[in-house]
């Protein structure tokens, strides 16, 4: 195995040091016996490092000593070092000696290049422990003042800055300082800029007295080599990355897959037209053996879209009674957006026959998810696209759905345009998160599959929805984002006017290089995803009902930014055990839970609180067939008008009103074992749910009355109650602005959602 490629440790000290970093004062020697001049007016105690070829983690090649003494216990050390590692096989460069830093924190310090979304920071507790303590926190770069201290407060051993056990706190202005000079605006990471491949601080030492880097290391992206000393931004490049002969690696997905083409000197595009295109050609129906080409005709049938259906095909004159032209460049003029569903090997010869179409979308697999054949074939695709100058969508999605534009992927007519958009990755979870979602009530405005994304990219797509005024809230699946960086910068910049909600799929490892740093893998998994989501102030949810149920959410309550809204939550509801556990849910998603105030307790006594349950949060208020309904929603009231509770959480137990039906309904005769809570056959109009509605209303009376609040619904046990009257309790609050759910786990996944898309602060665009 070649070594790997590091820059000697007194360089980079060198480097940094320049750019502002402390470092401990020290030097060099090429060999032992230079060793004794090197170490002589060093303050004892000494720490010895040797650095060559393949001496990337001293600590596990026994290439550093501490606690050394003086010029000749170093000499000894040094001779004792090359021994130990000529006997590994490693020829060491040079020695570096330095003064031991005093004790402190521990801390790495780290950054990396992503393969998508460029260079990232991460700063955690433990220095040599990072990995096996896993308390680290991430931010794309470059980072700011804000960014840097919320890192530090993210860690779990974020006390231990602050003094422990009668420890002094450290000084984390120069430690926030040395993030920011690591990542921030004109920084080590910008100056590096293609030359960083991984760059790591570990330990950096953090005291009273400020923070040293007491170890660095820096290896260079593939291809490249370090500079001689850091650019200034600005200035010409001194010595700087020089590339290499050796090609870098293959691009690959996230799967591990070749990537494919990159989507570069993408033109500037108006996205109107695909998603209300004037016409829509299908290529790849059949005229004898009906495929995927004639389903994709079907649907835009069923859904009676309103402009131009061409069929192509080279022989027929129609298929399935849509008239039919032999190529796609008789069909220009006359449709905005073509569909190709032929064989891999065929679908760039159709694109470029759409020379005047502005749309193609490739619905077909086996590119560049395939290996490296469909790589080539998917390079082959877009060279095409680009010679015709069209875009392209895909390979390997379904379409495009846009009610209010006639766009459709699904069967059977469109439903209400809504003000929902979804970009997705994979076709077949975009289809079930509209369908499952229309089923709920939500409305979609733009709706876009963009598969292996080798042409228009999730980026451009949040620009421009961005800009639609008819988008109110944006949902995103994605695996490989393509350009994650400027997937990142469309983010950031949408952040305060399109609150977005993000699902992404798994992450692969970075390799043998990235894991020959601490930092390399420690980023590679969705760290990275959060970090966007910090900066950017989106959503972040795993799984796809998490995902419908954060789009609900920020659907209803998108006009409601409450400034400083916080994480706090108002949970209301019957039963004590449920409240425990919905405790136990808030709490996981990072949202707090404070008991009312005396105030809020004394209304909360006067509405007959507080006799059989204390008066905490979760609020226990009990809730029935034989209860007041409005009692829910006034205990609500009466701790929100104190606190300014940004969430409250209301939840209802159907079971209990199923189990004591007859107890509610005057002169109705007892179901056997239903006083006990067995199942009982019920429905909708039965007199055990009649107030059922009247608590909704209740809530949706509250919600009108409380602007600065967002109020959610969770219908616990919603199974015990016949499935129309749930449909019926969820569309009347959805008309009253409140989402409903049926259980607190995914209440409280979509409040943390909302809260993060819906936060504003100072840096809102």
């Amino acid at each position: 195995m070649t070594p790997i490629d590091a820059v000697p440790e007194p360089q980079v000290k060198a480097l940094i040091a320049a750019a502002g970093i402390p470092v401990p004062r020290g030097r060099t020697a090429p060999g032992a016996q230079g060793l004794a001049r090197a170490a002589a007016g060093l303050s004892a105690p000494l720490v010895l490092k040797a650095h060559g070829p393949g001496i990337v983690h001293k600590s596990e090649h026994g290439a550093v000593v501490l606690g050394l003494d003086g010029p000749a216990a170093v000499v000894g050390a040094a001779e004792r070092m090359g021994a130990a590692l000529a006997g590994r096989g490693l020829v060491p460069a040079g020695f570096l000696v330095e003064e031991q830093v005093g004790p402190g924190v521990e801390l790495i310090v780290g950054a990396v290049r992503d393969a998508s979304f460029g260079p990232v920071l991460l700063v955690g507790l433990g220095g040599i422990w990072a990995e096996v303590l896993d308390d680290t926190t991430l931010r794309l770069c470059p980072i700011d003042r804000d960014d840097a201290e919320a890192m530090l407060g993210d860690l779990r051993g974020a006390a231990l800055l602050n003094g422990a056990r009668g420890a002094p706190p450290v000084d984390r202005e120069a430690l926030a300082d040395l993030l920011v000079a690591v990542g921030g605006p004109g920084g080590v990471v910008e100056r590096l800029g293609p030359v960083l491949g991984q760059f790591e601080l570990n330990p950096v030492i953090a005291g009273p007295g400020g923070a040293v880097a007491a170890d660095a290391r820096l290896i260079p992206a593939e291809g490249t080599r370090a500079p001689a000393v850091l650019p200034v931004p600005g200035r010409e490049v001194r010595a700087g990355a020089e590339r290499r002969s050796a090609p870098g690696p293959e691009p690959t997905t996230a799967s591990g897959a070749p990537r494919g083409p990159e989507p570069l000197a993408a033109p500037e595009t108006d996205f109107g037209p695909l998603f209300a295109p004037r016409g829509v050609a299908v290529v790849g129906a059949s005229a004898r053996r009906p495929g995927f080409g004639n389903m994709l005709l079907g649907q835009y049938r069923a859904a009676g879209f309103p402009g131009t259906l061409l069929a192509v095909h080279p022989e027929a004159t129609e298929v399935d009674g849509v008239p039919a032209v032999p190529s796609l460049r008789a069909a220009a003029g006359r449709v905005d957006y073509a569909l190709v569903a032929l064989p891999a090997a065929a679908c760039a010869d159709a694109v470029r026959e759409a020379d005047g179409i502005p749309f193609v979308q490739v619905v077909s697999g086996g590119f560049a998810e395939s290996g490296p054949e469909g790589a080539d074939l998917e390079r082959g695709l877009l060279a095409a696209a680009r010679g015709v100058g069209t875009r392209l969508l895909g390979p390997n999605c379904m379409g495009v759905y846009s009610p209010a534009g006639g766009q459709t992927f699904l069967g059977g007519p469109a439903a209400e345009p809504g003000r929902i958009a979804l970009l997705s990755q994979s076709g077949g979870l975009a289809g079930e998160v509209v369908w499952v979602g229309e089923r709920r009530g939500l409305r979609f405005s733009q709706v876009a599959t963009l598969g292996n994304s080798a042409d228009v990219s999730p980026a451009e797509l949040v620009r421009h929805l961005d800009a639609d005024p008819a988008t109110g809230v944006l949902g995103l699946y994605l695996e490989d984002p393509r350009d994650g960086r400027a997937l990142f910068e469309a983010l950031r910049a949408a952040r305060g006017r399109l609150p977005t909600v993000v699902l992404a799929g798994g992450r692969s490892a970075q390799g043998r290089r990235a894991a020959a740093s601490h930092t390399g893998g420690m980023v590679a998994d969705d760290r990275v995803w959060r970090a966007l989501a910090r900066q950017c102030g989106t959503g972040l949810v795993h799984g796809q009902d998490a995902l419908i149920g954060a789009l609900d959410f920020l659907e209803l309550h998108a006009g409601r930014r409450i400034v400083g809204g916080g994480p706090g939550v108002l949970v209301v509801g019957p039963s004590g055990g449920a409240g425990v556990l919905a405790a136990d849910a808030f709490d996981a998603a990072g949202m707090r839970l404070d008991p009312p105030g005396e105030r809020a307790r004394a209304a909360l006594r006067a509405l007959g609180l507080g006799a059989g349950a204390p008066l905490g949060n979760p609020l226990e208020v009990p809730v029935g067939p034989r209860g007041d309904p409005r009692l829910l929603a006034r205990a609500a009231e009466a701790v929100a008008l104190e606190h300014g509770v940004p969430d409250v959480v209301a939840h209802i137990n159907v079971q209990s009103f199923a189990a004591y039906a007859e107890a509610a309904a005057p002169g109705a005769t007892a179901t056997p074992g239903a006083a006990e809570g067995g199942p009982r056959e019920a429905a909708a109009d039965d007199p055990a749910f009649a107030r059922l509605p009247d608590h909704v209303g209740a809530l949706a009376a509250l919600q009108a009355a409380l602007p600065g609040t967002r109020v959610t619904l969770v219908l616990r046990n919603s199974e015990c109650g016949p499935p129309e009257l749930a449909d019926r309790l969820r569309a009347s609050a959805r008309t009253a602005g409140i989402p409903v759910y049926t259980s607190m786990e995914a209440a409280a996944s979509a409040v943390a959602a909302g809260k993060a898309a819906l936060s504003v602060d100072d840096r809102a665009g």
